[in-house]
């Protein structure tokens, strides 16, 4: 057995891509992971120079340094192939059979990039999002304490809106503590048979004087015979937010209507509501943490911008899905999808 055979051998067992590179830059070797990424269907890579396979010149040059000067490097790339994805590169010098060559392993880092850069933007939206009530928090404690805490007319307005703010700063934190615990595996669920047209009264009666402040018609259409297998205490907390959302998010006198539809496979419960809808190209993104559709008419009516993720990871926490379709102007319907 050659050199490059055994070496052939070894990159197989290796997950990551790799690839073994000649002094004529042909690609002599390449494992599966590699021409997973990098072999288009029906041609393999294998004989082929390297820059028709990759155009990246810092990787070509790495491959140079290895060939040329038996320097070994590390470089990062870009590769849009089905997908775009991000590579770290090690490529270093290697003698087989007594000839020169460069075998390069490409590590994937896209989704660690990914996940930095979802984490870079949830630290950036809280501290967006905490920044503002503790403004304006600030700004009226000082207002008070320059004299206005003497002013009978004006001093319990200032007190109430310092109130609201701190309010929307402990709303905010417990849906952050909560969705941790929830995308952490924290957070246990208790199925059983809930009674839904039950729950769903409870959810109203809860959500009432909401609904009352905006003349909101609350609506349950769900056959007192249907059930769901969920854990009540979670269902309950989805379908409140979901509610809540359908309240605040909707015309003045409209109306929220709870139905439910069960199959041998699932229950779907949905929650439609009267109001603006949502413009199609916001919808693939409402699940994400603190995306807003429309972010002056979210502060204008409260919210922290977790509750649609809180959930899409409850709901995912029992084996279903949760679901959105909307027409602007007509409202928007979002449903719960539950395994029996």
């Amino acid at each position: 057995m050659s050199s490059l055979d055994t070496l052939q051998h070894l990159l197989d067992a290796n997950r990551e891509s790799a690839i073994v590179v000649d002094s004529a830059r042909r690609i002599v070797a390449a494992n599966e992971a590699a021409l997973a990424v990098f072999a288009r269907p029906g041609i393999s890579i294998r004989g082929r120079r390297l820059s028709e396979v990759i155009r990246d010149l810092q990787l070509h040059e790495a491959f140079s340094r290895a060939l040329d000067d038996g320097l070994s490097s590390e470089v990062k790339m870009d590769f849009i192939g089905s997908g775009r994805r991000s590579f770290d590169i090690y490529v270093s010098p290697v003698n087989l059979d007594g000839k020169i060559h460069a075998v390069g392993v490409f590590y994937d880092v896209t989704q660690v990039e990914r996940l930095e850069k979802i984490r870079q933007e949830f630290l950036s939206n809280i501290s967006h999002e905490l920044r503002t009530p503790l403004t304006s928090i600030m700004a009226f404690v000082e207002t008070l304490e320059d004299g206005a805490i003497d002013d009978k007319d004006n001093n319990r307005r200032f007190l109430g809106v310092i109130r609201r703010n701190a309010e929307r700063m402990h709303d905010l934190i417990a849906d952050i503590l909560e969705l941790s615990l929830i995308e952490s595996g924290n957070v246990s669920i208790e199925t059983k048979q809930v009674r839904l047209k039950n729950l769903v009264d409870e959810v109203f009666t809860a959500l009432s004087s909401k609904a009352g402040e905006r003349e909101i018609k609350l609506v349950n259409e769900i056959d007192a015979s249907a059930k769901a297998i969920a854990d009540p205490v979670r269902l309950e907390q989805m379908l409140t937010n979901l509610i809540d959302n359908a309240i605040k998010f909707n015309r003045l006198g409209g109306s929220v209507t709870l139905t439910a539809v069960g199959s041998d496979e699932k229950t779907s419960i949905s929650v439609t509501d009267t109001g603006e809808g949502i413009l199609p190209d916001h919808l693939p993104r409402v699940f994400e943490r603190f995306y807003r559709a429309d972010r002056g008419r979210t502060r204008e009516v409260g919210g922290t911008g977790l509750g649609l993720a809180i959930v899409k990871h409850l709901a995912r926490l029992h084996g279903g899905e949760v679901s959105v379709t909307s027409t602007p102007s007509q409202g928007t319907i979002f449903t719960i999808d539950l395994p029996v």
